[in-house]
């Protein structure tokens, strides 16, 4: 939990959050309970003088590669994936505005109804006056992933780190519930997660971080104060993944 002696190591992160984060123990849908556990600490790190962007998935209700594998068209299914982030992204906005955090929503694919379409400047704008800004559909454009936008968004809006928020403590050398021996590493590089195929993201999300040595912090959310501990950047905490396997100080 942010507090008045602590700080962040980070002015401004963009949070990756996937759609199954939000079923909490369901097998699909949005979960109430986690809503309001995430957006009581998005609104204590914000307080804390912390500019957040969010990125949210939407596989707890549509995931286009699922779809694709049983005959549907890859394209469309993909598309339908973009309005599930869309739905997702409405209701954490919900959940934010409730705990009187000022929220706005972008999406890729116009819809002006029920949010703003996705213009830099004006995030950026956003993201100065203290407002959280959560992206939803995606690029825009099918066959890329959420974790591809996260990596697109953290860069155009000059992110200082990308937080992966999984349901597992790090990025680990096997599956620790396959593997008893398999180690989590502390600190990761880019082109060692890239030839393990260790799944910290996609192939071509690590790749834009590569390239534009974005650090990406992977972290266990379903630990209340994760997300504030991942800002601080201290201590044996989730993956570090960047240029070299540094220490985290």
């Amino acid at each position: 939990m942010a507090d008045s002696n602590s700080k962040s190591r980070y002015r401004r992160v963009l949070l990756k959050l996937s759609g199954e984060a939000l079923m909490g123990d369901g097998k699909y849908g949005i979960n109430s309970a986690v809503l309001t556990r995430l957006s009581t600490e998005v609104r204590e790190i914000v307080a804390a003088g912390v500019q957040v962007a969010i990125v949210i998935g939407g596989g707890n209700i549509f995931r286009g590669v699922a779809g694709s594998t049983e005959g549907m068209d890859r394209a469309s299914a993909d598309y339908m994936g973009m309005l599930a982030t869309v739905i997702n992204a409405l209701a954490l906005q919900d959940a934010l505005e409730k705990q009187g955090v000022y929220t706005r929503v972008q999406t890729a694919i116009k819809m002006e109804q029920i949010a703003e379409p996705y213009i830099r400047r004006r995030a950026v704008r956003h993201l100065e006056k203290g407002r959280v800004v959560i992206f939803a559909a995606g690029t825009g454009n099918p066959y890329f992933t959420t974790d591809t936008a996260a990596s697109l968004r953290a860069m155009e809006i000059n992110a200082e780190v990308i937080l992966k928020a999984t349901k597992v403590d790090g990025v680990y050398s096997a599956d620790p519930k396959i593997d008893p021996s398999a180690r989590r590493y502390k600190t990761l590089t880019y082109m060692h997660a890239l030839q393990e195929n260790l799944n910290v993201m996609d192939s071509t999300a690590i790749s834009l971080c590569k390239d534009n040595n974005l650090p990406i912090i992977v972290f266990d959310l379903t630990a209340k104060g994760n997300i504030w501990r991942a800002i601080q950047g201290a201590g044996d905490f989730g993956t570090l993944v960047g240029a070299a396997e540094t220490a985290w100080a």
